[in-house]
């Protein structure tokens, strides 16, 4: 105990406090204090969250790489120049980066990102601490989409949505009244007459500027928390409209449903191509209220570009939706919405594979559900047993189905044995298969004659009575007189004769007058 007591000295310490010394100490350590307080205060960052749901664990570092993708990337730890690791293999992920401003030399804040890529009712007990009263008025939500399977958009939305839900539900009183609070700014901002910017910054609203009224299916289901979705890999829009045969009016319905249920939650949308810039950085520091102190990049709306599409919140309207494309019912998709944001999370779907064979089963889902309209109009056409069966009605469809091979060769069975019975009934008329070639060779060039020594020969007679001649004398049968077998009113043949006058001919030489004599 007396060594413990040695180490302080009380004299010391009266001493200095009560001596003209011991003030301007005092006073010394007092500015140092001070000092050193504004130096580390000036030095700390505004923090930022950033909730990215959905995705994959890929999509969602391309999400990351697209979001912090500038020449001040490498810098993002300047005591280790390394980029900061993401952890979003299992369960609810992390990492963070630092947003530089224009110049690449300040740093304006620092963004943490939490990264889930599945809606599992467990997961809730992962979000609730991240939403505290201190973080809320600095959380944006993001949900990742993929073009890859753009028929499972709307479901994977209301999985997303109804999981929020049920964490804000859990929260504190005071949690929810900062939210409400957050949301009440959120409604004002670009709807005062441009006085407030999309990050929050600008006059202060003058006594006379009022925010104009919400229209009809805005801000009807505010989650309490600003929220973006973005679209990710756009380019694979040109895809669909190759392999799947997707027209414009497709496309169009799909940004209309989601323009139309984001409404309700005052959310913004983007589509987003890897190889391509976007004004992704612009939106999302802009939803978190990071503004550049040197230079203001304007935030523009566009619906025109089917793959860069951009949806700021507080912009669009049910009139917008409309002008797109005409015949969409956006009251009944927006009525529908509500009713699907009623139904207990999680739903009898929400297993994170549902239709991944494009297998729909509408009965499950409740009369009116947007959710159902969504699939009944957008399906995935490669491997929908529906376009199947709809083959021959559908001309735009450019896959084929494949037959079982074993059905195919018994059907090429039957078509053999049918062409084998054809060819049998016309080679029995036919004259060629009885085997008389020769009269048809005769019936299409006629009969082949020659002169020989001033005679006209028929060869084909000739060669007929050689033929019959050899056949009779090769014959077993008992020789018949030759009255019998020869022509009435004819000679009997002296071979020898013939013999001898074929080879007078073939020993004859012909002449200068093309004449014929006989050596």
């Amino acid at each position: 105990m007396t060594g413990n007591s040695n180490r302080f000295s009380t004299y010391t310490t009266t001493s200095i406090g009560t001596g003209s010394e011991g003030k301007k100490d005092d006073q010394k350590r007092d500015m140092w204090s001070y000092m050193l307080d504004n130096v580390a205060s000036g030095k700390r960052l505004p923090e930022k969250n950033l909730l990215v749901l959905g995705g994959s664990v890929d999509s969602q570092r391309d999400f990351l790489e697209a979001l912090s993708s500038n020449d001040g990337r490498k810098g993002l730890d300047r005591n280790n120049h390394k980029t900061p690791p993401i952890a979003n293999s299992f369960a609810l992920g992390y990492t963070y980066y630092n947003v530089l401003d224009a110049d690449q030399e300040d740093i304006l804040a620092r963004i943490s990102l939490y990264l889930l890529t599945s809606p599992a009712p467990s997961f809730t007990s992962l979000i609730k601490p991240l939403l505290t009263p201190q973080s809320i008025p600095n959380t944006l939500i993001v949900i990742l989409l993929d073009w890859s399977q753009p028929w499972l958009w709307m479901r994977q939305l209301r999985e997303w949505l109804l999981l929020l839900r049920t964490v804000i539900m859990s929260l504190s009183l005071e949690c929810k009244e900062t939210m409400e609070a957050t949301m009440n700014s959120w409604r004002d901002r670009g709807r005062t007459g441009g006085s407030v910017n999309l990050d929050g910054t600008g006059a202060v609203p003058a006594e006379g500027d009022v925010a104009l009224p919400l229209g009809p299916g805005e801000w009807e289901d505010a989650l309490g928390l600003p929220l973006s979705v973005v679209c990710q890999n756009s380019e694979r829009i040109d895809y669909l409209e190759k392999s799947q045969g997707w027209k414009e009016e497709k496309f169009d319905l799909v940004l209309q449903y989601l323009r139309t249920v984001l409404l309700r939650h005052g959310a913004s949308l983007i589509y987003t191509t890897p190889s391509m810039t976007s004004p992704l950085q612009s939106l999302i520091h802009a939803s978190l209220g990071i503004h550049s102190l040197l230079k203001r990049a304007p935030l523009k709306a566009n619906v025109i570009d089917r793959d860069k599409i951009v949806v700021p919140p507080n912009w669009d309207s049910w009139g917008k939706v409309r002008v797109l494309r005409d015949g969409f019912d956006v009251e009944r998709i927006s009525e529908g919405w509500a009713i699907d944001l009623d139904q207990p999370f999680p739903t009898s779907k929400s297993d994170g594979v549902h239709q991944i064979n494009g297998e729909t089963n509408n009965t499950e889902e409740e009369e009116g559900s947007s959710v159902m309209l969504y699939e009944e109009q957008v399906q995935d056409t490669s491997l929908d047993a529906l376009q199947l069966a709809q083959a021959k009605q559908d001309t735009s469809r450019l896959e084929v189905a494949s037959v079982d091979t074993q059905a195919f060769l018994i059907n090429q069975l039957e078509r053999l044995e049918q062409q084998k019975k054809v060819d049998e009934k016309v080679g029995k008329d036919s004259t060629f298969a009885q085997g008389q070639p020769d009269d048809m060779i005769s019936d299409h060039i006629g009969p082949v004659q020659f002169n020989m020594g001033g005679i006209q020969v028929d060869a084909d007679d000739m060669v007929q009575r050689l033929k019959d001649r050899q056949a009779y004398g090769q014959s077993d049968e008992p020789l018949l007189d030759d009255e019998s077998h020869l022509e009435e009113g004819t000679a009997p043949v002296d071979t020898d004769t013939l013999a001898k006058f074929f080879g007078n001919l073939m020993n004859r030489k012909p002449t200068a007058g093309g004449s014929v004599t006989k050596t």
